[in-house]
């Protein structure tokens, strides 16, 4: 008897819907055809001991699978439960008419019952695109899949309950989740504030103009000066996620396995990867590419504490994502795109002994050390970060200050606020949303400056040497101060202020 069962696979953050046929005859032998990888090779042994131990057994026939479209390679254990029911089925175990309107996915363990798989949203969104009326999934994974409306989602705890489903005995109840309330209702405030951070006024600046603009920024400065502390915090004054935001990095960490039990994530993502991270890792692939870290911070900040701590060849590699926010792995038979457009924030200090214009600290690193240290970073990857900004430590009558500092509330206000004027200049434009995403054509328009302001930048591009890449950096900045102050243009005051945030630049900045 011939079976047609429906399961998924994912590629990249979408899915792609796999047709299972199990096919029953004379004869002795288990055939998996259709590219499946190892695991899904063994998975004919846990199939074989899960229905033993739950009253079903593996018929001592000829048994042919094929997951179509064959030329597509499958992976991983998630294909246990489809293929499962299909042999019980194509054998005359379990007799049922709708078997063919649910994608059922879900890793079996010996005794019948189900492990969360990778990948649940993405699967439920082409579910309902190709029109099935629900999909049955281990209940882990069950809130993550609820997120899509007009789609059945059946959370299962062993393969007896899909068994009895199917054959009629029994019910199960969908899971539900209103996508928006749970949303806003799981809307909240880290719980790192800026209010703890003592003096740095004028860094708290510099993180205020980067949020509202959604610029990159490099901090500098010695060990102890709160450059940490401040990345940290950064996420409690950027605006909101909107729900079509929460659902891309839902999706993205939902196939990369991170959601446990969750629905959707509603908090910005905040990736802090240690400096031994390989640039796989940072930028996703492997031979079955997953997402990297700069993709799990789509929507949010990457932190690089000590930045030329990194080997030299992983900072290299995130050139490219930085300028068209998505990474693209190629591999001989497939592409995938994983988007990654996130705020970078890099710290570091601006010597190997760490201490930096401090008259108090021991001298113990040459100026050429200094320089053999930050040449570590390229200056292509510097040009493509808007802010450079010099930390310096925070005296003691700052910290023994017990007045509280501003909250990170009535920053974000602000921040929300540039965020409105650019949401509104750039509406007509669906893949830009904040400053820091202007092309060359959108800066011209944009960033309009009169005599004086020119005459400011180009001295200044002269005095400092500065590439074409870095000037359109300074527009940008000088574009989002402007719009903190609700300014329609920008000014030579915004232009001022942009160029100090250029510090990497300056020739003899070590002092």
């Amino acid at each position: 008897m011939l079976v047609k069962v429906f399961g998924s696979a994912v590629f990249g953050v979408e899915a792609t819907t796999i047709t299972v046929e199990v096919n029953v005859d004379k004869g002795i032998g288990y055939h998996l055809v259709g590219l499946p990888d190892n695991a899904i090779k063994e998975s004919s042994y846990r199939i074989a001991a899960a229905l033993k131990n739950n009253g079903y057994e593996l018929p001592g026939k000829k048994i042919t699978i094929n997951m179509a479209p064959a030329d597509l390679r499958k992976e991983g254990s998630a294909y246990d439960l489809t293929l499962a029911l299909g042999i019980l089925v194509a054998s005359g175990q379990l007799q049922t008419d709708f078997l063919d309107q649910y994608i059922i996915m879900g890793e079996l363990s010996l005794d019948g019952g189900l492990q969360p798989i990778r990948g649940a949203l993405p699967i439920a969104i082409k579910a309902r695109e190709e029109g099935f009326k629900g999909i049955l999934l281990p209940q882990q994974n069950a809130q993550e899949a609820a997120i899509v409306d007009d789609l059945e989602v059946y959370g299962i705890e062993n393969v007896l309950q899909v068994i009895d489903f199917f054959s009629g005995t029994s019910t199960l109840e969908p899971v539900t989740v209103n996508t928006r309330d749970t949303f806003f209702q799981a809307i909240e405030f880290p719980e790192f504030d800026f209010a703890d951070v003592k003096g740095q006024e004028s860094i708290k600046r510099c993180m205020e103009i980067a949020a509202a603009g959604g610029h990159n920024i490099i901090l500098i400065g010695p060990p102890g000066a709160g450059k940490t502390m401040l990345a940290k915090r950064l996420p409690s004054i950027l605006p909101p996620m909107t729900l079509r935001e929460a659902l891309e990095t839902t999706k993205i960490h939902s196939v990369a396995g991170k959601i446990k039990e969750v629905g959707l994530i509603s908090q910005r993502p905040f990736r802090n990867p240690h400096h031994t991270a390989s640039s796989v890792s940072l930028v996703g692939g492997g031979s079955y590419p997953q997402p990297g870290e700069i993709s799990l911070a789509h929507n949010g900040v990457l932190f690089l504490d000590e930045l030329p701590e990194f080997k030299r060849e992983v900072l290299e590699v995130m050139r490219q994502p930085l300028e068209d926010r998505e990474v693209t792995i190629s591999r001989a038979k497939f592409t995938i795109t994983y988007p990654s457009s996130f705020m970078l924030v890099a710290s570091m200090n601006p010597s190997p002994g760490g201490f930096f214009n401090d008259p108090d600290a021991p001298v113990t690193t040459s100026p050429a050390e200094m320089q053999r240290y930050l040449s570590k970073i390229s200056g292509p990857l510097l040009d493509r970060i808007d802010i450079h900004i010099e930390v310096t430590p925070v005296p003691f009558d700052k910290l023994a200050d017990t007045r509280r500092a501003e909250s990170s509330t009535v920053i974000r206000q602000r921040v929300m606020a540039a965020r409105d004027i650019q949401t509104q200049r750039f509406a007509e434009y669906p893949n830009i949303h904040y400053n820091a995403q202007m092309s060359t054509q959108l800066i011209r328009t944009y960033c309009e400056l009169d005599a004086s302001s020119l005459t400011l930048l180009k001295s200044a591009m002269e005095r400092l040497n500065l590439s074409a890449r870095a000037y359109d950096r300074i527009l940008k900045v000088a574009r989002t101060i402007a719009d903190l102050e609700a300014h329609p243009k920008v000014e030579a005051a915004h232009i001022a202020e942009a160029i100090q945030y250029r510090s990497l630049d300056r020739d003899g900045w070590l002092g």
